[in-house]
């Protein structure tokens, strides 16, 4: 299996990898903290209530990811639709923030790696290849997250949407990493879970590309796709590349 090629130059010089649900099991930490947040109301979580929480996740995020609204306002839609569901008024954006901060205090105290980021991270480091992280995520709570996770100096340079002024799956992220990191966007592969968001994106911006697939979702027509990070160093562009 081999990573889609990008333009330009071939030789893979980096890994740059998506943090959420790629390096940090963000659906585990947000579905506890949920439940924990919830159970102080004394309401009890239900599949339905999870699968609500996170299409409202992705609707209002997406929406600030594409300009629409801010960051704090995107949390705010959020409560505005979620709370009524578990019995508690919508207040002022005032109390909006001071309750999504209560899930976020939550949703600290579960944030955790996966099992194999920590060795694949060595591992391609001690091989000589560069490693980083680009994130949709805002960059003081990305830096916070893998300061909590030990993870600061293992990943490389912590890249975010709202520090870059652009976001995936718009090339110009992409791009933006690679100039930083001094490479070609052909020189870099970019590690997601998103397909249209990481892989398409990072494509269409001229980089390599992988789909980190750990719950058997990948779409068909997808070839290049992984179902743990381990796997990612036995492709054959990076084994070429480690030293």
């Amino acid at each position: 299996m081999q990573a889609s090629p990008g333009r330009g130059l071939d030789v893979l010089r980096a890994v740059v990898f998506d943090l959420d649900a790629t390096l940090v099991d963000h659906v585990g930490a947000a579905t506890a903290g949920l439940r924990a947040w919830l159970s102080v109301r004394a309401v009890a979580s239900t599949p339905e209530l999870e699968a609500r929480w996170f299409a409202l996740e992705a609707e209002h995020f997406n929406r600030w990811r594409d300009g629409e609204i801010s960051h704090d306002e995107q949390r705010r839609e959020r409560l505005r639709a979620f709370l009524p569901l578990v019995g508690s008024p919508v207040g002022t954006p005032d109390e909006l923030d001071a309750e999504y901060a209560g899930f976020l205090a939550s949703l600290r105290r579960h944030w955790r790696a996966f099992d194999d980021v920590p060795a694949v991270l060595g591992a391609l480091r001690g091989g000589g290849l560069l490693t980083a992280v680009l994130t949709n995520g805002v960059e003081a709570l990305q830096r916070e997250k893998l300061e909590h996770l030990g993870l600061v100096d293992a990943v490389g340079p912590l890249f975010a949407a709202d520090a870059l002024g652009v976001a995936k799956p718009r090339p110009g992220a992409f791009t933006a990493v690679c100039e930083r990191l001094g490479l070609e966007p052909g020189q870099v592969l970019y590690v997601g879970d998103d397909h249209e968001v990481d892989v398409l994106g990072a494509r269409a911006a001229g980089l390599q590309a992988v789909l980190v697939d750990r719950t058997g979702s990948a779409p068909p027509a997808e070839r290049c796709a992984v179902a743990s990070l381990s796997e990612v160093l036995e492709l054959p562009e990076v084994r070429a590349a480690l030293r």
